[in-house]
Protein backbone atom coordinates (compact mmCIF):
# COMPACT_ATOMS: atom_id res chain seq x y z
CA UNK A 1 0.00 0.00 0.00
CA UNK A 2 1.25 3.40 -1.38
CA UNK A 3 1.43 6.02 1.68
CA UNK A 4 -1.05 9.07 1.48
CA UNK A 5 0.90 12.05 0.52
CA UNK A 6 -1.13 14.21 2.32
CA UNK A 7 0.74 12.99 5.53
CA UNK A 8 3.83 14.17 4.32
CA UNK A 9 2.50 17.97 3.97
CA UNK A 10 2.70 18.25 7.98
CA UNK A 11 6.41 18.00 7.85
CA UNK A 12 6.95 20.75 6.13
CA UNK A 13 4.94 23.60 7.81
CA UNK A 14 7.65 24.96 9.75
CA UNK A 15 9.70 25.67 6.45
CA UNK A 16 6.68 27.15 4.39
CA UNK A 17 5.91 29.62 7.53
CA UNK A 18 9.46 30.83 7.33
CA UNK A 19 9.40 30.91 3.57
CA UNK A 20 6.34 33.01 3.97
CA UNK A 21 7.12 34.69 6.27
CA UNK A 22 10.23 36.11 4.36
CA UNK A 23 7.66 36.91 1.09
CA UNK A 24 5.00 38.22 3.01
CA UNK A 25 6.96 40.37 6.08
CA UNK A 26 4.17 40.14 7.74
CA UNK A 27 3.17 37.13 10.09
CA UNK A 28 -0.50 37.18 9.77
CA UNK A 29 -0.14 37.45 6.03
CA UNK A 30 2.44 34.59 6.12
CA UNK A 31 -0.23 32.00 8.49
CA UNK A 32 -2.73 33.01 5.66
CA UNK A 33 -0.11 32.07 3.04
CA UNK A 34 0.38 29.06 4.30
CA UNK A 35 -2.93 28.09 4.80
CA UNK A 36 -3.90 28.76 1.19
CA UNK A 37 -1.04 27.23 0.32
CA UNK A 38 -1.83 24.10 1.90
CA UNK A 39 -5.96 24.30 1.00
CA UNK A 40 -4.36 23.98 -2.37
CA UNK A 41 -1.71 21.23 -2.13
CA UNK A 42 -4.80 18.74 -0.24
CA UNK A 43 -7.24 19.70 -3.12
CA UNK A 44 -4.21 19.20 -6.11
CA UNK A 45 -3.16 16.07 -4.42
CA UNK A 46 -3.53 13.76 -7.14
CA UNK A 47 -1.82 16.41 -9.30
CA UNK A 48 1.36 15.53 -7.09
CA UNK A 49 3.44 12.95 -8.74
CA UNK A 50 4.38 10.35 -6.42
CA UNK A 51 8.85 10.01 -5.53
CA UNK A 52 9.08 13.42 -6.64
CA UNK A 53 10.30 16.67 -3.77
CA UNK A 54 6.89 17.47 -1.81
CA UNK A 55 9.06 20.04 -0.20
CA UNK A 56 9.41 21.31 -4.01
CA UNK A 57 5.52 21.18 -4.59
CA UNK A 58 4.92 22.60 -1.35
CA UNK A 59 7.50 25.47 -1.89
CA UNK A 60 6.15 26.13 -5.67
CA UNK A 61 2.48 26.37 -4.60
CA UNK A 62 3.37 29.22 -2.09
CA UNK A 63 5.33 30.91 -4.18
CA UNK A 64 2.68 31.23 -6.94
CA UNK A 65 -0.01 32.19 -4.59
CA UNK A 66 2.06 34.71 -3.35
CA UNK A 67 2.36 36.41 -6.91
CA UNK A 68 -1.06 36.15 -7.37
CA UNK A 69 -2.46 37.75 -4.40
CA UNK A 70 0.50 40.42 -4.60
CA UNK A 71 -0.62 41.34 -8.07
CA UNK A 72 -4.12 41.46 -7.00
CA UNK A 73 -3.45 43.62 -3.75
CA UNK A 74 -0.68 45.95 -6.22
CA UNK A 75 -3.44 48.61 -5.50
CA UNK A 76 -4.05 48.22 -1.74
CA UNK A 77 -2.01 49.89 0.65
CA UNK A 78 0.93 48.19 2.24
CA UNK A 79 3.20 48.70 5.60
CA UNK A 80 5.83 48.69 3.52
CA UNK A 81 7.91 51.09 6.36
CA UNK A 82 6.93 48.32 8.70
CA UNK A 83 5.74 50.98 11.81
CA UNK A 84 2.73 49.03 12.25
CA UNK A 85 4.57 45.44 12.32
CA UNK A 86 7.12 46.79 14.41
CA UNK A 87 4.76 48.10 16.63
CA UNK A 88 3.44 43.85 17.26
CA UNK A 89 6.30 42.08 17.08
CA UNK A 90 9.17 41.65 19.61
CA UNK A 91 12.75 42.20 19.03
CA UNK A 92 15.06 39.27 19.41
CA UNK A 93 16.72 39.05 22.90
CA UNK A 94 19.98 37.38 22.19
CA UNK A 95 23.49 39.22 21.46
CA UNK A 96 23.42 39.73 18.18
CA UNK A 97 20.36 41.61 18.33
CA UNK A 98 21.39 45.39 16.47
CA UNK A 99 22.73 43.20 13.59
CA UNK A 100 20.01 41.42 12.99
CA UNK A 101 17.61 44.23 13.22
CA UNK A 102 20.37 45.71 10.27
CA UNK A 103 20.41 42.07 8.73
CA UNK A 104 16.85 42.37 8.36
CA UNK A 105 16.36 45.91 7.33
CA UNK A 106 19.06 45.28 4.75
CA UNK A 107 17.28 41.78 3.48
CA UNK A 108 13.77 44.36 2.93
CA UNK A 109 16.06 46.26 0.12
CA UNK A 110 16.82 43.92 -1.95
CA UNK A 111 14.57 43.08 -4.67
CA UNK A 112 12.27 40.61 -4.77
CA UNK A 113 14.00 38.13 -7.05
CA UNK A 114 17.59 38.48 -5.18
CA UNK A 115 15.78 37.95 -1.72
CA UNK A 116 13.66 34.86 -3.18
CA UNK A 117 16.53 33.17 -4.46
CA UNK A 118 18.61 33.72 -1.15
CA UNK A 119 15.67 32.62 0.97
CA UNK A 120 15.32 29.38 -1.56
CA UNK A 121 19.27 28.42 -1.90
CA UNK A 122 20.48 29.49 1.72
CA UNK A 123 18.03 29.42 4.32
CA UNK A 124 15.47 26.36 2.79
CA UNK A 125 18.46 24.86 1.43
CA UNK A 126 17.28 23.70 -1.66
CA UNK A 127 19.76 23.11 -4.47
CA UNK A 128 20.21 25.90 -7.35
CA UNK A 129 18.83 23.48 -9.43
CA UNK A 130 15.30 22.94 -7.37
CA UNK A 131 15.77 26.78 -7.19
CA UNK A 132 15.28 27.53 -10.51
CA UNK A 133 12.72 24.55 -11.21
CA UNK A 134 10.27 26.72 -8.93
CA UNK A 135 11.31 29.78 -9.81
CA UNK A 136 10.61 29.18 -13.34
CA UNK A 137 14.22 30.45 -14.73
CA UNK A 138 17.56 28.87 -15.72
CA UNK A 139 20.11 27.69 -12.83
CA UNK A 140 23.14 30.29 -13.84
CA UNK A 141 19.88 32.83 -13.24
CA UNK A 142 19.20 31.62 -9.49
CA UNK A 143 23.39 31.88 -9.26
CA UNK A 144 23.30 35.25 -10.69
CA UNK A 145 20.16 36.80 -8.44
CA UNK A 146 22.02 35.01 -5.13
CA UNK A 147 25.37 36.22 -5.55
CA UNK A 148 24.03 40.05 -6.54
CA UNK A 149 21.85 39.49 -3.22
CA UNK A 150 24.75 38.41 -0.93
CA UNK A 151 27.26 41.32 -2.53
CA UNK A 152 23.98 43.84 -1.86
CA UNK A 153 23.51 42.52 1.69
CA UNK A 154 27.28 43.10 1.87
CA UNK A 155 27.27 46.49 0.68
CA UNK A 156 24.19 47.64 3.10
CA UNK A 157 25.46 46.03 5.82
CA UNK A 158 28.99 47.93 5.47
CA UNK A 159 30.70 44.30 6.12
CA UNK A 160 34.32 43.63 4.69
CA UNK A 161 35.51 40.56 3.10
CA UNK A 162 36.13 38.06 5.62
CA UNK A 163 34.67 39.94 8.31
CA UNK A 164 32.90 37.85 10.91
CA UNK A 165 28.73 38.39 10.87
CA UNK A 166 27.74 38.40 14.97
CA UNK A 167 24.54 36.58 13.76
CA UNK A 168 23.66 33.31 15.97
CA UNK A 169 20.15 32.60 13.87
CA UNK A 170 21.64 29.61 11.39
CA UNK A 171 18.98 30.59 8.82
CA UNK A 172 20.04 34.13 8.41
CA UNK A 173 23.61 32.88 8.16
CA UNK A 174 22.45 30.76 5.49
CA UNK A 175 21.26 34.02 3.63
CA UNK A 176 24.27 35.85 4.33
CA UNK A 177 27.21 33.18 3.86
CA UNK A 178 25.82 30.71 1.18
CA UNK A 179 26.16 27.80 3.24
CA UNK A 180 22.51 26.02 3.62
CA UNK A 181 20.66 26.08 7.18
CA UNK A 182 20.95 22.46 7.59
Amino acid sequence: MTPDPRDEIIEHLPALRAFARSLTRNAATADDLVQDTVEKAWSKIDKFEAGTNMRAWLFTILRNTFYSLRRKRAREVEDGDGVHAGRMSEKPLHDGRLVMKEFAEAFAMLPDEQREALLLVGASGFSYEDAAEMCGCAVGTIKSRANRGRKRLAELMQLDEGEPLEITDRVTMGVVTGRPAA
